[in-house]
C-alpha cells in the first residue's frame, strides 16, 4: 500500500510505511499460480453453465442492485477548490509496471488535473483483492473527509480465481459503505479485455473465449452496482483497444501498464470523471 498524502508539489509518509506490506505481496503472489486457478475456474464456470450442471456458492442468496435502462449516468462534481482524492485499488493504483511508481502511475496522473492545492491519498496495494480492502482501505478512505474516490479493485479478483458471487456481494458491501458514509463523487473501473494480455498469451482461442465470456459476466455485475449505487463507470472493457492491444502501453511483465499505459489509463479515468 502506497498510503500517502500528496499536496502537489509536497509528499510525505501519512500514519505509517507501508512498504513492507507491498513487498509481502509482491513476493507472496505469483502470476503463474494465479493464470492456473483462472483457468480451473473458467473451466469449472463453464462445466457448470452446461445443461445438467448445478453451483453452488458460499454466500446465501440475495438480491443484487438492478440497473434500470433509463438510468442516466453518475454525476462527479470537482468543485474549483482543492478537495481530498482517495484512490482505492491494487498493484496498478501503486503504479507497478512503470519506471517510478511514485509518481507514474494511473493516480498521481489523475491528482495532477485536480485543483491546485489538493490532497492526494493513495491506498492501493499491491496484490490487494476487494475482500481485504474492506478492512485495509475502506475504513482510511471514509475517515479523510474524500470529494474524489476511485476504485478499480477486480483484476486480482478476477485473476486469482475468486467466485463471481462472493466479488459482487464485497463489491455491495464496499459500494454500499461509500455512498453511504461519504459525500465523495465515486468512480470505478472494470475488467479490460485481459485476453489481449501477454501474460495470458499461451492460453489456446477455447479458452480465450471462455475467459472473455466471464469478463463480460463480471463486468456487467460491476455495471449494476455502480448504477445502483450511483457510481460512475469508467468503461475500460470498451476502451481496451487503447490499453490490451498496444505493445507499448504494457510493462515488461506482460500484465501490467507501462508508463505509457498509464498515461492512457489516467486520460480514460479522467475522461470518465469529467463526464
Amino acid at each position: 500500500m502506497i498510503m500517502l498524502v500528496k499536496e502537489f508539489g509536497a509528499q510525505h509518509t501519512w500514519k505509517r510505511n507501508i512498504t513492507a506490506m507491498n513487498a509481502h505481496r509482491a513476493n507472496s503472489t505469483s502470476l503463474l499460480s494465479s493464470l492456473l486457478i483462472l483457468l480451473a475456474l473458467i473451466f469449472l464456470s463453464t462445466a457448470c453453465a452446461a445443461p445438467g450442471g448445478s453451483t453452488s456458492s458460499t454466500f446465501p442468496p440475495r438480491t443484487h442492485p438492478q440497473a434500470t435502462a433509463t438510468q442516466p449516468p453518475a454525476m462527479v462534481h470537482i468543485p474549483t477548490g482543492p478537495i481530498t482524492y482517495v484512490a482505492l485499488g491494487a498493484s496498478d493504483a501503486v503504479g507497478v509496471g512503470s519506471d517510478q511508481p511514485g509518481s507514474q502511475g494511473y493516480v498521481p496522473l489523475v491528482a495532477a488535473h485536480l485543483p491546485k492545492g489538493s490532497h492526494l491519498v493513495n491506498l492501493g496495494i499491491t496484490g490487494e483483492r476487494l475482500h481485504d480492502a474492506l478492512t485495509e482501505e475502506l475504513p482510511i478512505a471514509l475517515s479523510t473527509s474524500p470529494g474524489l474516490i476511485t476504485v478499480w479493485l477486480v483484476a486480482n479478483d478476477f485473476v486469482d480465481g475468486v467466485s463471481y458471487d462472493a466479488y459482487i456481494h464485497d463489491l455491495n458491501t464496499l459500494l454500499g459503505q461509500l455512498h453511504t458514509n461519504s459525500h465523495a463523487s465515486l468512480v470505478m473501473a472494470n475488467l479490460p479485455d485481459l485476453t489481449r494480455l501477454p501474460a495470458f498469451a499461451n492460453l489456446t482461442s477455447t479458452q480465450k473465449a471462455q475467459m472473455l465470456v466471464q469478463i463480460k459476466r463480471w463486468n456487467t455485475g460491476i455495471a449494476t452496482s455502480a448504477a445502483h449505487y450511483s457510481v460512475r463507470l469508467v468503461d475500460l472493457f470498451n476502451h481496451g483497444s487503447q490499453l490490451t492491444a498496444h505493445p507499448e502501453y504494457i510493462s515488461g511483465d506482460g500484465f501490467h501498464p507501462s508508463p505509457a499505459g498509464y498515461v492512457q489509463l489516467a486520460n480514460i479515468f479522467w475522461l470518465a470523471i469529467q463526464g
